[in-house]
């Protein structure tokens, strides 16, 4: 049900909660009513001290004390979710009283039914309620589950926008709360695991175990990067930070030690988890950082590309070669990589950079920006394509139309803005009545045309047939055009030849003279990683008809 989004299924989860709250705040009410109203006294401090000066195994049933309040963590995860106001007006007036008269009263019902223990919640329902308050309690333990549901979707989500985990499909349910989503990967993931860990447990009491560990885990690493935030976020007063933490250490502490203890009987559970997690995350962190810098020092200069011509040193063939890249300035390596082993490149490039941007949707006449790269009898251009949350890039001739317009809007723009201004990057979301504002801040684009004249480039007039478009013959792709009718008609000419999605795979090995470890960790679970994730022909919805892949080794 998860793909339907948080708002939909909340219409349905939410009663169901709202009803057990309701019934177990009524029953612990009644309890206390019937069975043993001095059991208010509990709530005099003075108890506790009376509590733990009974010795040993009063400090050791803090474990178990613990899992009176776990669960009610994961409501703080959710604020993506939800507004910070929802969470503290539903936890104050509904979650905290309720279960507060709840276990008020199951403590009511003990002190009279001492034997009664083990299941005492069940035992003090009147008979006429008890199969009712079974479906109900059945109901809100598989609804409960929703809000750590969600919350790893929010983490994951959170790990994905820092390059920490691999790559997952997201998606967005919600056009008013971004922090609304759905993975399905993740959801099968999450459903597999609980099978696996449910059935992989014999005793109940292991699963409890596993779980406290887990919260106080939580609470610990909550109380430190606290510390930080309100140093360096809210730039509180170091006397308040140190009264936070301790005060928030000398109640999490108890319960850690006495969690500690029962580590052997499920507690290790959350730790393993804990650590494949932390290495899935680091792994892949060092090898995308480690990819990215490669992409980002081995940029191709401009120098190197004008030094080989119009023509690129390569034979110029019919067609438009749209090359992607992660890369929103400067030429990829993988481009260099590309024209030295191959003889031929397509007659018009355009390098593509593909960003998503944390708003619903970018307007179809402000998503892409365009560029020229280098002198027009190049034929170069970048492309910066933007997109929200609930943009669809589809697997059909809708991009490559809305890209090729944008192409032809800037080329138009572009002559028209010669005269009057000094520019080297124009965008295709200009239109033509914002000419006047945006001249004043160009530089002329006469200073790339320049650039032939310093490589000793000749202009070449591209023949033209009786009906006016360009030709692409032999060395005519290379031709400067008089008029940007020719150029129109060039590209034209190019994208009716055909276009070519051109995806850089750049992969990663560990040197010879590596570690085992570096290598196990790069050759191998980095690898294993990069092969299981989504690729980016997947993310762009690129046509397998028209997809070429060009792929190099890199050694860390």
């Amino acid at each position: 049900m998860q793909h339907y989004g948080t708002d939909k299924v909340s219409w349905l989860f939410a009663p169901i909660v709202f009803i057990w709250f309701i019934l177990i705040g009524v029953l612990g009410a009644v309890n206390i009513y019937t069975y043993d109203r001095s059991v208010l006294k509990a709530f005099n401090p003075i108890y506790v001290y009376r509590y733990f000066k009974r010795g040993k195994t009063s400090w050791a049933s803090l474990g178990g004390i613990m899992l009176s309040i776990t669960g009610t963590e994961a409501l703080f995860a959710d604020l993506s979710y939800f507004p910070v106001q929802a969470i503290q007006i539903a936890f104050t007036t509904v979650v905290f009283p309720c279960l507060l008269l709840q276990y008020t009263g199951q403590a009511a019902y003990i002190a009279t039914y001492k034997k009664n223990v083990s299941h005492a919640f069940y035992y003090s329902l009147p008979d006429r309620i008890l199969w009712p308050a079974f479906a109900v309690a059945t109901a809100a333990a598989i609804v409960s589950s929703q809000a750590t549901i969600s919350a790893t979707y929010s983490i994951i989500k959170q790990a994905l926008a820092v390059g920490c985990f691999p790559r997952v499909k997201i998606i967005h349910t919600s056009k008013k709360y971004l922090g609304q989503i759905y993975s399905p990967d993740i959801n099968w993931i999450l459903m597999v695991l609980c099978i696996a860990v449910t059935a992989g447990f014999k005793k109940q009491s292991q699963i409890a175990n596993a779980y406290g560990t887990a919260v106080i885990m939580v609470m610990l690493v909550t109380t430190f990067l606290m510390i930080p935030i309100m140093l360096l976020v809210w730039r509180s007063h170091w006397t308040l930070v140190v009264l936070f933490t301790v005060f928030s250490l000398v109640v999490e502490i108890p319960y850690l030690t006495a969690v500690m203890r029962k580590i052997d009987q499920g507690g290790w559970v959350p730790l393993v988890f804990a650590v494949a997690i932390l290495l899935v995350m680091y792994v892949w962190h060092y090898g995308t950082l480690k990819r990215y810098e490669f992409e980002m020092h081995s940029k191709v200069s401009m120098a190197w590309i004008l030094g080989l011509g119009p023509s690129l040193g390569l034979v110029r063939v019919p067609g438009i070669g749209l090359v992607y890249t992660e890369l929103a300035r400067g030429v990829p390596h993988i481009f260099s990589h590309f024209i030295t082993n191959l003889p031929a490149i397509h007659s018009a490039l355009v390098f593509v950079c593909v960003k998503y941007l944390p708003v619903y949707t970018v307007p179809t006449d402000e998503r892409f920006l365009v560029k020229r790269i280098g002198p027009k009898n190049f034929h170069m251009f970048r492309c910066v394509a933007r997109y929200g949350y609930k943009d669809i890039h589809k697997k059909d001739d809708d991009f490559e139309k809305m890209l090729f317009d944008s192409l032809l809007l800037f080329v138009r723009l572009e002559s028209m803005m010669e005269e009057y201004t000094d520019s080297d990057e124009y965008s295709a979301l200009a239109d033509q009545q914002e000419l006047n504002e945006v001249s004043s801040n160009a530089r002329s684009i006469a200073e790339l045309s320049s650039y032939a004249s310093h490589d000793s480039i000749v202009p070449v007039r591209s023949p033209e047939n009786n009906n006016g478009r360009v030709m692409l013959s032999g060395q005519t792709t290379t031709a400067a055009f008089e008029t940007v009718g020719d150029e129109v008609a060039f590209l034209n000419s190019c994208r009716d030849a055909g276009v070519v999605h051109i995806l850089g795979n750049t992969v990663i090995r560990a040197r010879r003279d590596s570690g085992l470890v570096k290598k196990i960790a790069i050759n191998y679970l980095y690898a294993f990683l990069r092969k299981i994730c989504r690729e980016n022909s997947v993310i762009f919805n690129v046509p397998h008809e028209s997809l070429l892949n060009v792929g190099q080794v890199f050694y860390v």
